[in-house]
Parts: C-alpha cells; structure tokens; sequence
C-alpha cells in the first residue's frame, strides 16, 4: 500500500519532455457515449513509453548472470512455501464448522476502519495479474514468450505466484468473518483489473525497479502493522496471517533493493536520474486507479483510513525514502554528471519536505468518509 500524498507536488525538470499522466474524472466517464465499446471505469490519459534509450537495454542483458546467482536466490522452492490453506480452517475436518465460529467471534472487536484497510490491502492483491503485465512491459527484462527461462522472466514469473498467494489468502479470511460484502468486493477487484495500474514506468526498467523496491518495502510494513493491530486486539491467527504475508513481502524487498543497488554500482548516473524521477511523480499503491462503482474517491478514504489506525502513513513513507537513501549510499553518490549531482541533492533532500507533511495528513485523514461499501454494517 502507499499512502496518497494529496496535494504535495514536485516539479519534474530534469526531462521536460515527459507528460505526466492524468485520469479521466467522473463527467468524463458519464460523457461517454452508452453506444461505445467497453472503456475502464478510470482512464489514463498521456501516458509515456520506451522513455529508456536503447542502447540501456544490453546493461539488462549483461546482468542476466548476476540475476541468477542474485536474484532468483530469493525464491522458494513451491513445496516449501506456505499455501492459505494452512492458516484456514479446515473444510473436511469435523471441527470445521466450530473453527469458523472462533474465526468470526476474534473478528468483532475489530474496527471497520482496521476492516476497510484489510480489504483494501486484499484487493491490492487480488490485482495480482496487472502487476505482472506491467513487469512485462519493462524494457530489456520482460518475459518475452510466456515461458522464457531468461532469469529476469523466471523472476516475475515466480514472484508472481508467490504474491498470488496473498490475495488468496486474506480473501478467504474476510469472506469468513461474515464483516464484508463479498460481492462489492468482487465488483471492486473486477474495475481495478480492468483499470490498470498508473505506474508511470514508461518501460524503464530504472523506474520499474526503483518502484519495486518502495513498493516491497511499503507492503511489508502495512502487513506487518496489520498483524500488530490485529495481535494487540486479541486476533493471533490473523496477527499470524498478516505477519507471513509481510515476511513474504521483506524477500521480495531484498531482491528488488538488490536489482538497484547492481544499477548504482555499474550506472549511477541513470541510476540517480531514475530515482529523482520517481519521487517527482511520487510513488503510489498499485491500486490508485481502485473503484467500487460508487466512491470516486475511494482510494483517497482508503489512504485516509490507513493513516487513521496506523497501518500505512506519511511517515512510513518518508521512513522509506530515508531507509532507500541510506541502504543505497546516495549521499556518498559520486562519478555523475551535473544533472545527477541535482538529482542526488533533490532525493537526498526530500524526506525533511515530506516529514511537514505529516501533521498536514493526519490532520487529513481525520475526517472519515460516509462509510465503505465493503463493509457490512452490524
């Protein structure tokens, strides 16, 4: 999950000939005319592609060695994964019945804000495929038949089916409790698919994996401030639920931080360039483009949710930032041109920006939308 920065905006100088891209409102999508095709329920507009020169795509073919000794290390084998059904209860036990009334009464004490966030960080999930379609569209490192053994394709490919694990699992668990409308949630899942992702990637494998790397690193902490909230309410099976998907989510941040920290070291200038880029168009959740046929804000009351019961805030984000700084050794960045010795001083910079923010979010965030649709009302 990331957090919605609202009105914080930065100024994108250092390629002026990028076209941020914009969605389509609300009167956009009601001017269409009924007659036309199918069109997703929020469209971006503007997009930009193959924005890497191309000569930068044989540095990602000349790590393909070093992506198999270093990357695909942080892979488990398929039998000794963890499935969902592990952590559910059991449908040919004769206790099954039993296990679900357990399930249900730890449930209640819950809050439907704490309620709200868990759905909202299973739909996230759920949209599992367009993730791996936007991996694909990476210049240099996609998988280019369906099946390639190039390690790069082998990675998203596994990394893939271990994420799908996730949505399945916290799926399965809220469709349990009895506290969610399942079929909005169906419906939620469904746009969001059809919708896309608004990476801003621009089939730049630099900006793809510094976004992993964020991403990973955001998805762990909301998991595991999930798990925290949910043991300090009484609910260890869910604490233990939600704790598993964030160790997943810590693996993969390993990797992805890996893959940039190799970029740093062999080109640092494109390197910094992309990083200063990224956090100019601010990093946001996968699932920005998320609707439910009714909120046109939901992703704004869903970050607004999170930030109220502490599951993801402004000052997670900044932490990030700031641990992405230190891990990558920006601040000692040397051996890059005058745009990236800017580059370097604005990312460097940032966080200090970002941590006014905070008080500016919560204060945000306090003010609660009508309710969720997901939600069932008790």
């Amino acid at each position: 999950m990331i957090l919605s920065l609202g009105s914080l905006a930065f100024q994108t100088t250092q390629h002026p000939k990028i076209i941020m891209a914009t969605l389509d409102s609300t009167s956009t999508r009601e001017n269409l005319n009924v007659e036309r095709p199918y069109r997703p329920a929020k469209q971006v507009q503007f997009q930009v592609t193959h924005s890497m020169p191309p000569q930068k795509i044989e540095i990602f073919k000349s790590l393909e060695g070093w992506a198999e000794k270093n990357l695909l290390v942080h892979l488990k084998p398929v039998e000794k994964c963890w499935q969902p059904q592990d952590f559910l209860p059991q449908p040919d036990s004769e206790g099954f019945y039993d296990q679900v009334k357990e399930l249900r009464e730890r449930s209640q004490p819950l809050s439907d804000d704490y309620f709200a966030v868990l759905v909202g960080d299973m739909i996230t999930e759920e949209a599992i495929p367009t993730y791996q379609s936007v991996l694909n569209t990476l210049d240099g490192v996609r998988d280019e038949t369906g099946a390639s053994l190039s390690p790069w394709a082998i990675w998203t490919r596994a990394w893939t089916a271990e994420e799908n694990r996730h949505g399945d699992l916290l799926n399965k668990y809220l469709y349990l409790t009895g506290r969610v409308d399942m079929k909005m949630i169906e419906k939620t899942i469904q746009y969001l698919i059809g919708c896309g992702m608004d990476a801003k990637f621009e089939n730049n494998p630099y900006h793809g994996f510094i976004y992993t790397s964020f991403q990973e690193r955001a998805t762990f902490v909301s998991h595991g401030n999930t798990a925290r909230l949910a043991k300090e309410q009484g609910d260890m099976k869910l604490a233990q639920i939600c704790g598993t998907i964030a160790a997943d989510e810590k693996r993969h941040e390993t990797a992805y931080v890996k893959i940039v920290e190799k970029l740093f070291e062999i080109d640092p200038d494109a390197t910094v360039l992309a990083f200063a880029e990224m956090m100019k168009k601010r990093i946001q959740m996968p699932a920005v483009l998320v609707y439910d046929g009714k909120d046109e804000n939901l992703f704004e009351h869903y970050s607004g949710a999170a930030q109220r019961v502490g599951v993801y805030t402004v000052k997670d984000y900044g932490d990030i930032l700031e641990f992405l700084v230190k891990r990558w050794k920006v601040e000692e960045l040397g051996g890059v041109s005058e745009e990236g010795h800017r580059a370097r001083d604005f990312v460097c910079g940032l966080s200090s920006r970002l941590r006014k923010l905070e008080e500016r979010a919560e204060e945000r965030a306090k003010k609660k939308s009508s309710g969720f649709s997901w939600i069932l009302r008790t």
